[in-house]
């Protein structure tokens, strides 16, 4: 039997135009995309867009400026360990392939610009540029060149700290943490500022806010005007 038959409906009427709402959010309503995967792709955008460390990396690679590398990796397979000659080539260094082990050897920052010129293009979403640089990607996914990049990297990492050269290693640490990775795993996703959206970022935490408080209400009246209560006794 219904307690308080006001304080019921409005509790019920709350429900319903909550869950109304709830199926509107659920709709295409925002350049084909639901209100939850447009603000997915919104946060995802503003996430990458105060990711951009690239100029930073390149001034924490001067300080490694002059040093000659050489070191011998293993990649993960003798396909990439082939290709990945292709980067290190490129960046004016010698590479050599044979199975799994790639060997490295020359200057070091020009090997690390290098990666972050090709990190810089995918973050731009600029897949093809990597394709007409090295031919040998041009039949591969867009990001294969940056995924290589990254197991080069960690390479140098791993091998530069057995040769105790700490200082080095970590440069190839923070490349790979703070810009190929990011690039890689951003691609396609088009940078934002957040100020830039700062009006509709405002609008959905406020209206997330108020929409948990409106159901929390609905469910509060409903139970009220059952009868329900909570009691100490």
């Amino acid at each position: 039997m219904v307690h308080n038959k006001k304080e019921f409906t409005g509790g019920i009427v709350l429900l319903v135009i909550f869950f109304v709402v709830l199926f509107a959010m659920f709709q295409p309503l925002f350049d084909g995309h639901n209100s939850m995967a447009y603000l997915d792709n919104l946060y995802n955008s503003i996430s990458k867009g105060s990711a951009y460390y690239v100029d930073n990396l390149r001034e924490e690679t001067k300080t490694v400026a002059g040093y000659q590398v050489n070191v011998t990796m293993n990649m993960e397979s003798e396909t990439q360990a082939a290709d990945s000659v292709a980067l290190i080539t490129a960046a004016g260094a010698t590479a050599s392939a044979q199975g799994k082990s790639l060997t490295v050897a020359g200057d070091y920052a020009a090997i690390l610009n290098a990666s972050l010129d090709d990190a810089d293009k995918i973050y731009h979403n600029d897949g093809a540029a990597l394709k007409a640089k090295y031919p040998v990607y041009e039949s591969k996914d867009d990001r294969q060149a940056t995924y290589d990049w990254n197991k080069i990297l960690s390479g140098f990492d791993k091998e530069l700290k057995k040769q105790e050269a700490f200082a080095q290693a970590k440069v190839a640490f923070n490349i790979n943490a703070k810009v190929v990775e990011t690039a890689y795993n951003y691609y396609k996703v088009v940078p934002e500022k957040i100020m830039d959206k700062i009006g509709i970022v405002i609008f959905s935490l406020a209206f997330y806010v108020f929409y948990t408080l409106w159901y929390g209400f609905a469910i509060l009246f409903v139970f009220e005007g059952w009868g329900l209560k909570i009691s100490g006794h």
